[in-house]
């Protein structure tokens, strides 16, 4: 799919019942085609296939091209929030996106991607942080409008996975995964068990780790410890996600795991 077809996509999708992520997302559009039309020939070309390639998408799309297409796009523009959240833009953060979208567009799409998230920085800092933050929020409410729960976790996650990837995750950035959270309809008790599932994928975790992936205290009964599993089973089963796309599908497939390792974990310690 041609990285103009995929925002335009996502802007047809966004049109369909909010106007936040649909003004980001024309804003982008604009921006990459005044890019082209400067970067273009003598003949204009340039600038002309990225217009068709925009002017011509199908917005009637299939399904799982909508999901998906919402779905990267909103990754994209709440990234730009979470990247931002320490005041810092760590190459490595920068450098999972690009990989990101190099392996869900091809090569062509890293730059342009890259060059969204500039111009998210840029809007940040000409509105300011209120500002700013205000329109993820007003973004957030209209993703948590067309995402079902198992969507807007899986989004969570990636947000999660970008915080973690430098090694540190600030208290800055904590702040934010947790107000995108609750932006989202979620809880802060998703991100706290997000930021602990790590560990447990590696079996190297403290046992109070795995509670706190179940979202559990250690003085919890054995019944309420496989409640807690079977409700974090059903919450993060992949196939929830599966309409998504096999990439995403698998990222799921990790969490699921990793909630798996944790529940063996308790289980052994407690003899159940």
């Amino acid at each position: 799919m041609a990285f103009g077809k995929w925002i335009g996509g996502a802007l047809g999708w966004i049109l369909s019942g909010g106007n936040v992520l649909g003004a980001i997302a024309g804003y982008c559009v604009g921006c990459f085609i005044d890019d082209a039309k400067e970067g273009s020939d003598d003949n204009g070309t340039t600038g002309q296939t990225f217009t068709n390639d925009y002017n011509h998408t199908n917005f009637n799309q299939r399904p799982f091209e909508e999901d998906r297409n919402s779905f990267l796009f909103s990754m994209l523009v709440l990234s730009s929030y979470i990247i931002k959240a320490d005041g810092k833009i760590m190459h490595s953060e920068m450098e999972f996106v690009r990989n990101f979208l190099r392996n869900n567009f091809g090569k062509n799409a890293v730059v342009q991607g890259e060059n969204i998230l500039l111009r998210l920085f840029e809007m940040q800092k000409r509105e300011g942080a209120a500002s700013f933050k205000e329109m993820i929020r007003k973004s957030c409410v209209e993703i948590s409008f067309h995402m079902e729960d198992a969507q807007r976790l899986q989004l969570l996650n990636y947000l999660v996975i970008i915080a973690k990837v430098d090694g540190v995750v600030s208290p800055e950035e904590v702040v934010a995964l947790k107000e995108i959270a609750q932006y989202l309809g979620l809880s802060a008790q998703d991100v706290d068990s997000m930021l602990n599932m790590e560990a447990a994928q590696n079996n190297q975790g403290s046992l109070d780790d795995a509670y706190r992936i179940l979202g559990i205290s250690p003085n919890a009964s054995n019944e309420e410890v496989k409640a807690a599993y079977r409700s974090m089973a059903l919450k993060h089963h992949p196939d929830r996600v599966a309409k998504l796309g096999e990439d995403i599908k698998r990222q799921a497939e990790k969490k699921f795991q990793e909630i798996n390792n944790a529940k063996e974990r308790i289980f052994k310690a407690r003899g159940i």
